[in-house]
């Protein structure tokens, strides 16, 4: 198996005087299907393509945009797995010193708003080559939206990027087609009923029926008319039923289709299962390597989608709400491959998804059709009573890959819904995830204790979880097993007031939750809480909503996720003044922190030593929850 070609040495070796596409990325050239740009490169690369590679390069100039020649059909261009400013900077807006995707951490490699820098110097090497546009940054990004970092509303990254086409979504069946149709030389017409892709155009007599919803200058004015066009561009995000929306920017229009069919088993099989090396490039070796490779280099996944729809998430707008499985023989025939590795050490990091437990699952009354329902959760308020919740499936799997020689362990990581888990009646799958899967920690996500923040998320209440972790405990008791949950909670999310914020201070108390770290809500383009902390309107209902602003709410909401840490004492102090809960201040087992007066050196050391509690709800949870990437 070979690296697709990086360089004009690498062309000359396969005899090439040219390449069809050159793919751009923001991240170091990773060949491993856990990377879009590798997925992207091979599928092009089967159909019988040329494909060169440009990873992370020199965007001060265009001179290194000509490495690979100008390209026969288009130049390819996507930031990477994240968008570039999730990417370069924290919650708090704070730029980030390493970046994983790049090698040895090294920051800085790729420009802020990667996809636009990267398009202007294509065009600058090539002006005549078309250019597509995709990946994360630029499927999220695909109509007006809301930037966190410049505080303010843009535009369609199509038109500040001045790209010819936007391919949203995973992609790969419309890039395939579009491919065929740049090589044919196909009238303009025919890309533009291509499902999965956004254009730019001055008139609409083209289209028979649409859905237009406010536009730049309409929203610009009004932030109600940014929660009108959201909900209208939910309403679409149906490859069945959704027609194209249509938003006026600028002097023109952008048009988006529906988008593509969810893949079938029998095309994810083909996507997972073309020769990819599973390696960063061997360049990278001097530098250290690429270090995002070594969290999914032994790992599998089983398939995509997600029809939990939480509101803070992008995957169901980005992936689909309909699961798109591989087959067993794929998946299996994939561990094997892995155990075969030479750096192989017997244990499989990671078996799942977006959420590990919704493989093989769906509606069970109209498959992934689903009868023409548009409701975006499948789980929330309840789980819906026509969603198949039996994980046999998933049993399967495992118990297939647990199997192979040479295979010691099988784990999950990527997550599970705990409210899924528990409607499957049967609890084999809950048994066998404490007994095989777990590596001592099982990552579950809670996100928050008041129901009018989760009622906002689109998660159950807070009474679903406490129910699963008393299983939780109770299951690994009989198995005589110690393994810990790590719950993630979100501070400062739209609707959470600092009355919320002690609420969930309070229930962390009860729990005996202690988090090293917590998770700051970061608004990300294409999300309903990002919607919502914009408008400050729910778009589903029109209902106002309270969004906690200011660095310093932030600051206070973060601090009372962590107030048994001295350090947070006068934050806390100043929170509870302010929410009116004084009276967690204070010494009793009630308490939160202690009264200003009495937080001395001896006070400190007993704070500390509430970390190491040997109460038996202790024992189920681990302080050293990590905080997550962009989801």
């Amino acid at each position: 198996m070979k690296f697709l070609p990086i360089g004009r040495e690498d062309m000359m070796q396969r005899g090439w005087e040219y390449v069809d596409f050159v793919l751009i990325t923001g991240d170091a050239y990773v060949d491993h299907p856990s990377f879009g740009a590798a997925i992207i490169g091979r599928i092009l690369e089967d159909q019988g393509y040329r494909v060169g590679i440009l990873a992370q390069p020199n965007w001060h100039n265009a001179d290194d945009f000509k490495r690979l020649g100008r390209p026969r059909y288009a130049f390819l261009i996507t930031a990477g797995n994240m968008d570039s400013m999730v990417n370069h900077f924290t919650a708090s807006k704070k730029r980030r010193k390493e970046d994983d995707y790049s090698p040895g951490k090294k920051a800085g490699l790729r420009p802020d708003r990667a996809t636009i820098t990267y398009t202007s110097r294509a065009r600058e090497a090539f002006k005549d080559v078309p250019v597509i546009i995709g990946g994360l940054e630029a499927s999220l990004r695909r109509l007006v939206h809301y930037d966190y970092w410049n505080d303010d509303i843009r535009r369609s990254i199509l038109i500040d990027a001045k790209a010819d086409y936007l391919v949203f979504g995973m992609a790969e069946m419309t890039m395939i087609q579009l491919a065929r149709y740049l090589a044919e030389n196909a009238p303009e017409d025919e890309i533009r009923k291509l499902p999965g892709v956004l254009y730019r155009t001055n008139e609409l007599s083209h289209l028979d029926n649409c859905t237009i919803i406010p536009g730049y200058d309409d929203i610009k004015k009004d932030r109600r008319k940014f929660a009108t066009a959201f909900r209208k561009q939910s309403d679409e995000n149906d490859y069945l039923n959704g027609l194209p929306v249509v938003q006026h920017q600028g002097s023109s229009y952008v048009v988006q289709n529906p988008p593509p069919a969810p893949l079938s088993t029998a095309e994810m099989d083909w996507v997972y299962g073309l020769p990819y090396t599973r390696k960063s490039h061997p360049v990278y070796d001097p530098m250290g390597g690429v270090p995002a490779l070594s969290e999914v280099q032994f790992s599998i996944t089983t398939h995509r989608g997600c029809f939990g729809a939480c509101s803070f998430c992008a995957i169901h707008f980005h992936q689909g709400h309909t699961i798109q499985s591989r087959s067993k023989e794929s998946i299996v025939q994939e561990a094997i491959v892995l155990s075969k590795h030479p750096d192989f050490k017997g244990i499989i990091h990671d078996v799942g998804g977006p959420t590990a437990n919704m493989y093989g699952l769906g509606c069970s009354t109209g498959g992934s059709e689903r009868n023409g329902c548009k409701k975006e959760s499948c789980l929330y308020p309840k789980p819906c009573p026509s969603l198949n919740t039996d994980h046999t499936p998933s049993l399967e799997v495992l118990e297939e890959i647990r199997k192979i020689p040479g295979i010691r362990k099988v784990f999950i990581r990527s997550g599970i819904r705990f409210d899924l888990m528990k409607e499957d009646d049967s609890q084999r799958y809950f048994s066998s995830l404490c007994e095989y899967h777990i590596s001592g920690q099982l990552k579950v996500a809670p996100e928050h204790a008041s129901k009018a923040v989760t009622d906002l998320m689109h998660k159950p209440e807070i009474s679903v979880f406490s129910d699963f972790v008393r299983e939780f405990r109770h299951m690994n008791e009989g198995m005589g097993k110690q393994q810990y949950i790590i719950p993630y909670f979100i501070a400062s999310h739209p609707g959470s007031t600092l009355q919320d914020a002690v609420q969930l201070s309070e229930y962390m108390r009860d729990i005996q939750c202690f988090p090293e770290q917590v998770q700051d809500f970061t608004p990300t383009p294409g999300t309903l809480s990002t919607a919502m902390y914009y408008t400050e309107i729910n778009p589903l209902t029109g209902e106002s909503v309270y969004v906690p602003k200011s660095e310093e709410e932030r600051s206070l909401q973060r601090a009372l996720m962590q107030y048994y840490m001295p350090k947070n004492h006068d934050l806390v102090r100043k929170a509870l003044k302010i929410a009116g809960r004084a009276d967690l201040i204070g010494r009793d087992r009630k308490s939160l922190v202690p009264p200003a007066a009495e937080d001395d050196k001896k006070n400190k050391e007993k704070n500390q030593k509430k970390l190491k509690s040997t109460d038996p709800a202790r024992k189920t949870f681990h302080p050293s929850g990590k905080k997550r990437g962009h989801r």
